[in-house]
């Protein structure tokens, strides 16, 4: 009877050791990476439909969270709200180009991680993901007083109102105007005034009938120069007849 019982016995042992052969052959499954997903902050925040829309369009949502993944430096984000951009001069955004509105965009993204103390020793101008600020192009330039930091751009001077998110790779602040970058919306240079033409038209030109015009004057002079000469003549023969007469 023995080794009827047996068997279930090494049935098991030998189930039981093939088992954790192939559970050990069996690649672990990775987690997925959790990541910031900026747009997904901004629709928790709320009023920032039109800036979630801007950075779908352009793409540029995918590119900020792709940089949260891949690097370390971080990324700091000035976010315009919706009452921003309605305050903008009508067709503002329609004037301008596709390349000109993913600029714009990224006027408004710093490459680098900021804190709202870090502003205070931060060296103007900031470098965005715009390009080079150093050209006079996109200049950012940040002033702090107290707690209040301030943003100009040759354009416009914003505030920043507060702070939406804040973590050791991302912090995105609310800001009460867009941004505009000097490339962009900057005044065009005045162009020169035009030079003085020396040629004379219309009434003041001098033409046939104006000789017509100064006659009466010249003939008066005229009359005048032979009166005096006639009298002088008259004069002399005077002179010359008294002394005859003598």
């Amino acid at each position: 009877m023995a080794p009827q019982y047996l068997f279930p016995f090494f049935f098991f042992v030998i189930f039981f050791f093939h088992s954790r052969i192939i559970s050990a052959q069996s690649p672990a499954v990775a987690p997925a990476p959790s990541g910031t997903n900026v747009t997904a902050v901004l629709e928790k925040a709320g009023q920032f439909t039109t800036l979630i829309k801007l950075l779908k369009s352009t793409k540029t949502a995918d590119q900020i969270n792709t940089q949260l993944s891949t690097s370390n430096q971080g990324i700091t984000i000035f976010a315009p709200t919706d009452n921003a951009f309605a305050s903008l001069k009508a067709g503002t955004l329609n004037s301008i180009s596709e390349q000109q509105k993913l600029e714009l965009l990224q006027f408004h993204i710093l490459p680098s991680y900021y804190t709202t103390s870090q502003f205070q020793t931060a060296s103007n101008p900031l470098h965005t993901q715009a390009g080079n600020s150093d050209d006079g192009q996109f200049p950012l330039n940040v002033t702090t007083s107290g707690n209040q930091v301030n943003i100009t751009t040759g354009v416009v001077t914003a505030s920043v109102a507060n702070t939406i998110f804040t973590d050791n790779q991302l912090a995105v602040y609310q800001v009460d105007q867009v941004l505009l970058p000097l490339a962009i919306f900057g005044s065009p240079a005045p162009a020169p005034a035009p030079a003085a033409k020396t040629s004379v038209k219309g009434s003041d030109a001098p033409s046939a009938g104006s000789s017509s015009n100064d006659s009466p004057v010249d003939a008066s002079a005229a009359m005048g120069l032979m009166k005096h000469q006639t009298m002088k003549a008259v004069s002399m023969a005077l002179t010359m007849l008294a002394a005859f007469l003598l």
